[in-house]
């Protein structure tokens, strides 16, 4: 018996709340949000019909059903992460009356231990890779080997190991991850195949007993073991691999009466062909955009029909894929240095129209990426006839976004998209170690961005000036002396980079090297000019003393240099700072302690992983600055290592 919905309530976030918002919206449905604290001027909120605080927030459970019940709501919707797949939370939706959108509570419950979840797989008839919930039997599973969170996912309580001396460490290190995440330290082992692929199978099934898939997703290029670029179809299955995978994921979803959207996540040996059972995840995942891309279906609305108790109006031989479609998530965080997040305040945030993209964020210009969540900002999902025009048509559209004020993967996101090896469909797991694609902006990008953000600086002076505004930049009576600005950047090292102009009496500017500039527009957010015959139109955003330039496929961004630098104090020699903000969670040395390069000294955990920050020299402790359980902001000073004396003997 189907029931008819009116209010839904998502209990989640970020972009994936707006995603949901959309189609329930399309459906008739009135929205309501739940938000923290941190979240209270995020686009989510806003975009609701009604949004609720919660002061203890997202994974307060009672809160989010006390506003479900006081809003009027009979559905939650639960996203993805937080309590998306909290078997007890889906029970206590349903015990209040309010549908749930999701699996039955029982299959949550067995799907989210991945150990059962690979019994029932077993039981299914389904492949499945060796593995053991005994560290003692780490040589049976062999090596490489993958220690594994029991419950949760996204790449959280995970780690490789390639040496049975490393593996006691790796275990401690994902039980602490594996708790603080998912409130379970549980963790088994699983042999590691390094040249695979990831990819998975799309579910669908109601509670009248139908079943149908929806093809693959490969979402092999990770960092973290999480996912940074998903696409559909996979380069590599056919369709006698598409069938062999979705009767095995089919099987496993019938064994367990499933009832709602889910992913089977397989593991693609890239030599043999042969797939393995990975896990189950009974939520809407990430990169669902992709399959509803190829397919032409709204997995939202299936889902919420589902829900519902309205029964499929199609099944798997009704499924068409037309083209190919790629998604890349843009996240906050730097790629130079291991991928490791990034906050900030967006100080620009504005996707170009063109090329047409489906973009899916959860932020816009002036939002602060702090350190609570996942850093992700968007997802950016191109849909073409074919895969390269897929990949060349989203690297464009990523190219083309202003985007300033956070460190981010966008340009690592273009590079890979634009690489041979992903162009060739070589896109197995150790993509990122195997394919180097990060790269420096070139000097002479930097360069013109600097004449640029000159440029736009001595047209906004004009603008502010309430006695000679009126006039033109080059107008003067008497001659025209040089003018000049200086910006740090890293590219012009210590000494940063200062461009000169002079203004001519026939118009224009010309730079000390004697290129000539001609300003045909300014305005306060793009500037069209003209350096020695070469005509473009670069955005531009200013923000805390820093001018940020999109041009020529990214953003430059330049500290404008004071006239008369403020005092300040440098970090010591031998200083080591935090990459990130964070909390101490682990220290592991004390003042006095002699160390060696590369030995881990802190342990830090941000947006729920931790990171081993390791002494970039050998030598002595000189002080230590910090304490465990510390909140730390980024570029703390940690800790002072004073390196060992030069020579040494009795002479």
């Amino acid at each position: 018996m189907s029931e008819t919905l009116h209010s839904i309530l998502v209990a989640n976030r970020g972009e994936i709340v707006q995603r949901v918002f959309r189609t329930a919206r399309s459906m008739g449905l009135r929205c309501i949000a739940v938000y923290s604290d941190a979240d209270r001027d995020a686009p989510f909120v806003t975009d609701a019909d009604i949004a609720v605080r919660l002061p203890g927030g997202y994974l307060d459970s009672d809160a989010i059903l006390a506003a479900a019940q006081r809003m009027g709501a009979n559905a939650i919707h639960p996203g993805y992460g937080f309590l998306s797949e909290n078997a007890s939370f889906a029970r206590a939706v349903i015990n209040t009356g309010i549908c749930w959108v999701g699996p039955a509570p029982d299959v949550i419950e067995t799907m989210g231990d991945k150990l059962a979840a690979k019994q029932a797989a077993e039981r299914a008839g389904v492949p499945t890779l060796p593995s053991s919930d005994d560290p003692g039997h780490a040589a049976t599973v062999g090596y490489p080997l993958l220690v594994k969170a029991a419950a949760g996912g996204g790449g959280k309580g995970m780690r490789v190991v390639h040496r049975a001396e490393d593996l006691a460490e790796a275990v401690a290190s994902a039980q602490r991850e594996a708790a603080n995440a998912f409130g379970d330290d549980r963790v088994f082992l699983e042999r590691y195949v390094a040249a695979s692929r990831h990819v998975e199978i799309q579910i669908l099934g109601d509670q009248h007993g139908n079943l149908v898939h929806l093809g693959e997703r490969e979402c092999s290029i990770q960092r973290r073991h999480q996912k940074i670029i998903e696409e559909s179809p996979s380069p590599i299955v056919d369709h006698g691999l598409r069938g062999a995978m979705g009767d095995a994921a089919l099987a496993l979803a019938s064994s367990m009466a499933y009832s709602s959207l889910g992913t089977v996540e397989f593991l693609v040996d890239d030599a043999s062909r042969e797939f393995f059972f990975l896990e189950v995840n009974t939520r809407l995942q990430v990169e669902h955009p992709v399959t509803e891309e190829v397919t032409g279906r709204d997995l939202v609305r299936e889902q919420l029909r589902v829900a519902a108790g309205e029964p499929l109006d199609f099944g798997t031989d009704d499924v068409t894929w037309d083209g190919h479609a790629i998604e890349v998530r843009l996240y906050a965080e730097d790629p130079s240095n291991g991928f490791l997040p990034a906050s900030g305040t967006l100080a620009a945030f504005a996707p170009s129209t063109e090329p047409v993209v489906r973009w899916e964020s959860g932020v816009r210009q002036g939002s602060v990426v702090g350190v609570e969540y996942d850093p992700m900002l968007a997802k950016v999902i191109a849909h073409a006839p074919t895969r390269t025009e897929a990949a060349q048509r989203l690297a464009l559209a990523l190219e083309r976004l202003h985007l300033a004020g956070v460190t981010t993967n966008r340009d690592f996101l273009v590079a890979t998209l634009r690489s041979e090896a992903f162009l060739a469909g070589d896109t197995t797991t150790d993509f990122i170690e195997r394919v180097p694609v990060v790269h420096p902006q070139p000097f002479e990008q930097v360069e013109t961005a600097a004449v640029v953000a000159a440029m736009w600086l001595q047209g906004r002076n004009r603008q502010q000036d309430g006695i000679w505004g009126f006039a033109p930049s080059n107008f003067r009576v008497g001659g025209f002396p040089p003018q000049w600005v200086e910006f740090a950047t890293p590219a012009a090292g210590e000494n940063g980079l200062r461009i000169e102009y002079q203004p001519r009496r026939s118009g224009g500017f010309v730079l000390a090297n004697g290129r000539v500039v001609t300003v045909h527009r300014w305005s306060d957010t793009d500037l069209d000019l003209d350096i020695n015959g070469v005509r473009r139109v670069a955005s531009v955003s200013a923000a805390g003393g820093h001018i940020h330039v999109s041009l020529d496929s990214t953003t430059v961004s330049l500290a404008v240099t004071p006239r008369f630098a403020p005092p300040g104090s440098d970090t010591p020699t031998g200083g080591l700072v935090a990459p990130m903000p964070g909390i101490v969670l682990e220290l592991r040395c004390a003042e006095g302690d002699q160390v060696a390069a590369g030995q881990v000294l802190v342990v830090l955990e941000a947006m729920k992983m931790e990171h081993h920050i390791a002494a970039p020299i050998a030598g002595v402790v000189s002080s230590l600055l910090i304490a465990e359980g510390q909140q730390l902001e980024n570029g703390a000073l940690l800790l002072t290592i004073e390196p060992p004396p030069m020579g040494g003997g009795d002479g």
